[in-house]
């Protein structure tokens, strides 16, 4: 079995990225810390971490430090199960991954609900949970469960990553807008294969699809039409009103702007739904709970059902 102090070095060093802030973080020595490293290195026959500004993992030290963030994980859990009989520790960070607009609409709420929950359970039994957030394209996603790079992921993909569970969330429903004079200055004579092709389309970045495979649906081909590439969900809303290009958007960000006539839709057909899935680790799927419960319900009240 391994010694903990000295992954807890680890750890502290990949989170700091530096032997003296880890140092500092354990109310320990620099020598101290180099030492535990040295130690683990010399147990395990391989480099952990490459020593630099800042100090960043190997491969063999980055999975030892996934290893050691779900055994706090899974002791932060059982500290609250034992009702205080664990000494306080720091809280533990969740990583997950996340498709950028439902980071931008939805997934804020389910984060602040779970620390409004935890905290009420926990007291000051705990340091609770902080949040370790990434953003991928949703069909990207399920590649960092399997990586083993995050412990949760919001993703396109109803089949379960090997060792993790999956539930459905609903659909979030994205609108093709413009703005009123984008429409008039490339869709005067009407939203045919030929004008769209021509027109400027946002797109968020290589990962996106989703807006050709709309226009697939559209006109029954593939359409090419000159792009914007904007990785930014609130942006590729502003990059629309200001009439660069069209795109797709969600609906909860656009609903006021085309109250305001400051968007319009685009054809007969709009609407483009893309069904989203919560998929966990189930080793920490208990302690991971909490957020898996407001994952659900604030999917409820923002995603199509």
């Amino acid at each position: 079995m391994m010694d903990y102090t000295h992954l807890a070095a680890l750890r502290a060093i990949i989170q700091t990225g530096s032997f003296d802030a880890a140092a500092a973080s354990l109310n320990v020595t620099p020598s101290a810390i180099s030492q535990r490293i040295k130690t683990l290195e010399d147990h395990l026959g391989t480099v952990l971490i490459i020593r630099g500004t800042p100090a960043t993992a190997t491969p063999a030290g980055q999975r030892l430090f996934r290893h050691t963030e779900e055994v706090a994980l899974l002791e932060t859990t059982l500290g609250s199960d034992l009702n205080g009989l664990l000494p306080n520790e720091a809280a533990t960070p969740i990583r997950v991954v996340v498709n950028a607009d439902s980071l931008d609409t939805w997934f804020i709420h389910a984060m602040a609900q779970v620390g409004a929950q935890v905290g009420a359970q926990v007291g000051a039994q705990t340091g609770g949970f902080l949040f370790d957030v990434s953003t991928d394209d949703e069909d990207a996603s399920a590649d960092w469960l399997r990586r083993g790079e995050v412990m949760a992921a919001v993703t396109a993909h109803a089949k379960p990553v090997q060792g993790c569970d999956s539930i459905p969330l609903g659909s979030l429903r994205y609108l093709a807008t413009a703005s009123p004079d984008f429409m008039a200055q490339h869709f005067a004579e009407g939203f045919n294969p030929t004008t769209a092709k021509q027109a400027p389309m946002l797109m968020f970045n290589r990962k996106d699809h989703s807006q050709h495979q709309w226009l697939q649906a559209q006109f029954g081909k593939r359409i090419t039409p000159p792009l914007h590439l904007l990785p930014s969900s609130r942006g590729f809303v502003t990059t629309a009103i200001v009439g660069l290009g069209w795109g797709l958007n969600p609906a909860v960000l656009v609903r006021d702007h085309i109250a305001a006539d400051r968007l319009v839709t685009i054809g007969d057909a709009p609407i483009y739904d893309v069904p989203l899935f919560w998929q966990f680790n189930r080793v920490t799927g208990h302690a991971l709970q909490p957020l898996t419960d407001a994952v659900r319900q604030v999917a409820k009240q923002w995603l199509e059902q």
